[in-house]
């Protein structure tokens, strides 16, 4: 049975969901998380069976790793622990010819100057770049909204108004231009390319070139790791910290409706028919969609608001094949055979052509390839001699049914055997997720996105999920949206879920009448 009243319910058990709950219970709220699945976790979930451990939607976390918020949280005092592989990541423009991030920057320069000596040493200053304004970075982009401090503090290091301005222009750029401006020859843009490729931004559109850098950057930082174990480590770890603090979790239990009074949230009921009153936030870890058109009274969502929702966009359609492989898959580069990662997809070239069949609804003729090799990273994922690797891909944009998925699954097996013959002859067992068992699986996945949305410009920031004020507040007082809906969006960081129980917890407070007086009003006239 569930409690009668808390003072804040959290929908869903996604890294964000329980990010909140860890910091609402810290605060001394009495926290509830009502997960609909069996299992919690939302997309950072694995599963084991005689001795192989499948990540079951997300793997590689160098932005966990990186994150200032689960950082702070502590989390290997509860459990969690990181693998990595020898080499982070191996992109592979042909089957013969390779570029890769070494753990050592002089190692990764090396590798992307092979064709053109000058791009190592543009590496090494990229790098050096990015290592001098890291901090205030990740606090800007993860640790607050309006990242008012952390932009300060990033200014400082930036030197100058001049160079902020700079900044902020190499921040728009898209992929393809950033990858032009940096570098001469064909594998550094490559690695650009790939990374950026881990989002949805078309890659000759602005951000593109953000994505594409941090992520390149984290890698060459942090490296791309798994949690030691499978993925449900890091859920693990998570709960058992929200649960020292005090928090509650309850599995099973899909949460069909919010009550509101005078425009305010005041309880949530079950499938089960239980209800439970709030006294201070619902916290929302579920898609967008999910919140307005399902768990919302249709008749309070804002007329603006409604007819934004119809154009809300999800990211690409994920296709994911995990195998089981008898032995380590026989690349003919001797980079992918140590990397923890292989990006497999040609050219910086090749994957803006790529990035827009994608958009423009058609098939790639070669798709991109996103590989985990996970056994390299973490010796514990299978048996002895064998390899639990998982790939994944996109359909164009919209596209989701059962077919295209196939045959997309099908290229795939395909082209990792063009680029390691001999690889089909390996697989023990192959199992295929289409964007419906994605979804069917999980509520929060439709047409199989992993990003919560697309993660191009027209729908961050003030704009994601829809024109707002890019803050994880509803018009609906003490209801926030804590998902990858808002900002900043996709990845495993917990900055959405931080953000949400930050302003909360500040709304709730002394000041809070005079806090969320002004934004609140502001999102409702700009919803209505």
């Amino acid at each position: 049975m569930l409690p009668r009243k808390v003072d804040a319910v959290v929908i869903g058990s996604g890294p964000n969901g329980l990010v909140s709950a860890v910091e609402l219970a810290d605060a001394g709220w009495d926290v509830l998380v009502l997960e609909a699945a069996d299992t919690f976790g939302g997309a950072v979930q694995s599963t084991e069976s005689d001795g192989w451990i499948s990540d079951r939607y997300s793997s590689n976390y160098p932005l966990g790793l990186a994150s200032p918020v689960l950082r702070a949280l502590e989390l290997e005092q509860f459990g969690l622990r990181w693998a990595h592989a020898e080499l982070p990541l191996a992109h592979l423009l042909d089957p013969d010819t390779s570029a890769a991030i070494h753990p050592d920057p002089k190692d990764t320069a090396a590798s992307v100057s092979a064709d053109h000596p000058g791009d190592g040493e543009a590496w090494l200053e990229l790098y050096s770049a990015f290592v001098k304004i890291r901090e205030p970075f990740l606090e800007s982009l993860l640790t607050g909204w309006p990242p008012l401090l952390p932009a300060a503090r990033l200014t400082r290091r930036l030197g100058s108004a001049g160079e902020l301005v700079r900044f902020a222009r190499f921040m728009a750029m898209p992929m393809h231009r950033m990858a032009q401006e940096l570098f001469d020859g064909p594998r550094a843009r490559a690695l650009l390319a790939g990374n950026a490729f881990h989002a949805d931004a078309p890659l000759s559109g602005s951000v593109s070139g953000t994505m594409g850098w941090l992520l390149a950057m984290l890698a060459q930082d942090v490296g791309y790791p798994v949690v030691e174990g499978g993925s449900s480590g890091l859920t693990g770890a998570l709960r058992r910290r929200a649960e020292r603090a005090g928090a509650l979790f309850v599995a099973g239990t899909p949460v069909t409706g919010i009550e509101l009074t005078a425009n305010r949230a005041t309880a949530v009921r079950t499938a089960s028919g239980e209800r439970v009153a709030v006294g201070r936030a619902v916290v929302a870890d579920v898609s967008a969609p999910t919140l307005y058109d399902v768990l919302l009274p249709q008749a309070s969502v804002p007329a603006g608001l409604r007819r934004d929702l119809e154009r809300f966009e999800w990211d690409y359609p994920t296709v994911k094949v995990n195998y089981r492989l008898s032995g380590p898959i026989p690349w003919r580069s001797e980079q992918a055979r140590v990397a923890g990662v292989v990006h497999l997809g040609g050219t910086a070239d090749d994957l803006v052509h790529t990035s827009a069949d994608l958009d423009t609804g058609r098939m790639p003729a070669a798709p991109f390839l996103l590989i985990g090799q996970t056994t390299k990273s973490d010796p514990t994922r299978s048996p002895a001699g064998t390899e639990a690797v998982w790939a994944y891909s996109h359909l164009p944009r919209g596209t989701a049914d059962d077919a295209s998925a196939e045959k997309l699954g099908d290229q795939m097996d395909r082209l990792i055997d063009r680029y390691a013959p001999g690889f089909s002859a390996l697989v023990i067992d192959r199992d295929l997720q289409r964007p419906g068992d994605l979804l069917e699986a999980n509520a929060s996945l439709a047409l199989g996105a992993l990003g919560g949305g697309t993660a191009q410009l027209h729908q961050q920031l003030i704009f994601r999920p829809t024109i707002g004020l890019g803050s994880p507040r509803t018009y609906v007082t003490g209801l926030y949206l804590g998902s990858s809906a808002v900002h900043p969006g996709p990845g495993v960081h917990g900055a959405c879920g931080h953000l949400a129980a930050r302003t909360a917890l500040r709304d709730a407070s002394l000041l809070g009448p005079v806090t969320r007086a002004l934004p609140t009003a502001a999102l409702r006239r700009l919803q209505r």
